[in-house]
Formats: structure tokens, C-alpha cells, sequence
């Protein structure tokens, strides 16, 4: 592990290589879990503020259990995410022509209607962020949905954390992404 700041990194972030392959698995992380996505508290406050801009992108299921169960659920360890349709999708996943899943969030930031781009733990996806009293856990979450991304990031030599840079700096900013950057040099140099 490598500390950065208040921040404990896993060496998988460096070390195992990732670019997400939607052609492959359909857009699976939005669709299979036993929960939906984790959600801050600010993004509860903010996603009844954004809905009206983002529900025309939603399926009708969708719509539906956010009428009944509101903007967040508790799941099984209390941790607030966003509800699911039927214990599968999330509540706010849109389907494109040839079956995969997207974010209906993500859809209505791309179209310039909202400026928040989707939950953090999603765009972060699949690293996975533990927050403690004194530090977070940056973590890798192997999964097997994702093997087709983890064969793409192989072949194209790409680390998980240079995959999610974006989010990485949307999350702690650049400098700190620019001090992952250091640590993977040093790592390298081992």
C-alpha cells in the first residue's frame, strides 16, 4: 500500500491494468450487485434537484421506484445507494439500442442539462473508496463482470488509476493525482 496524504492507495490500483469494454459487458455494473450505487450525502441533497432534468432519460421502472422509495435506499450494511428496479438495475439506468446499460444521470450531463456528471462512486467504478475516521481506502474491486475491461486495460497497458484519472481528481484534485502519478514512478523504479 502507498500513503498519499490521508489516503491509503492498494497496489492493485497501480498494478492491475483497466479500460472499461461496454461492447463486452454490456454496461453490467449498473445492472448486477446486491445493491445499488453508494451515494454522499451531498448527492442525496443534489439528485432531487437534478431529477426533473434527468427523468426524461429514465426507464419508466425507473421513475416508478423513485415515486415509491424515494432518491436512496439503506442496504444491507446501511450505507445509503440508489434504489433498484425489481432487485436488479439501478433506478436511474437507461438501455441503448443494442441492450446496454447506461446512466440516464450521465446522458443528461453529456446533453448539457445538469452539470453533475453521475455519482462518484460510479464514475470511480471499480475502485472502491472506505472512508475511516483518519484516512480513506483506495481499493480495487476484482470482479468478474469485469474481466472484459481488465483483457482491454492488458492489451493496452493501461493501470486502473491512469483509467479513472478523471474521477480520481474530481474526488482529491490534481495534485493529488499528480502525487499518485510520483508514487507509480517510484513503484516502477523498485
Amino acid at each position: 500500500m502507498i500513503q498519499i496524504e490521508d489516503k491509503i492507495v492498494s497496489l492493485d490500483v497501480f498494478e492491475k491494468k483497466f479500460v472499461c469494454d461496454l461492447s463486452a459487458c454490456k454496461g453490467a455494473c449498473c445492472v448486477d450487485g446486491d445493491a445499488g450505487a453508494p451515494l454522499t450525502d451531498e448527492e442525496i441533497k443534489l439528485l432531487p434537484k437534478i431529477y426533473d432534468k434527468v427523468k426524461p432519460y429514465m426507464q419508466e421502472e425507473g421513475k416508478k421506484v423513485i415515486e415509491e422509495v424515494g432518491f436512496f435506499v439503506l442496504d444491507s450494511d446501511d450505507d445509503k445507494t440508489t434504489p433498484l428496479i425489481n432487485n436488479e438495475e439501478c433506478a436511474f439506468v437507461n438501455f441503448d439500442q443494442d441492450g446496454t446499460a447506461k446512466c440516464s444521470i450521465e446522458k443528461a450531463f453529456n446533453e448539457g442539462h445538469i452539470e453533475f456528471k453521475k455519482p462518484i462512486s460510479c464514475h470511480l467504478f471499480p475502485i472502491r473508496i472506505q472512508e475511516y475516521r483518519d484516512f480513506d481506502a483506495v481499493n480495487y474491486e476484482d470482479i468478474d463482470i469485469c474481466k472484459p475491461a481488465c483483457a482491454c486495460g492488458e492489451k493496452l497497458e493501461v493501470p486502473v488509476f491512469r483509467f479513472l484519472k478523471e474521477p480520481l481528481i474530481r474526488l482529491y484534485g490534481k495534485e493529488w493525482f499528480d502525487d499518485l502519478c510520483e508514487a507509480d514512478k517510484l513503484l516502477k523504479k523498485k
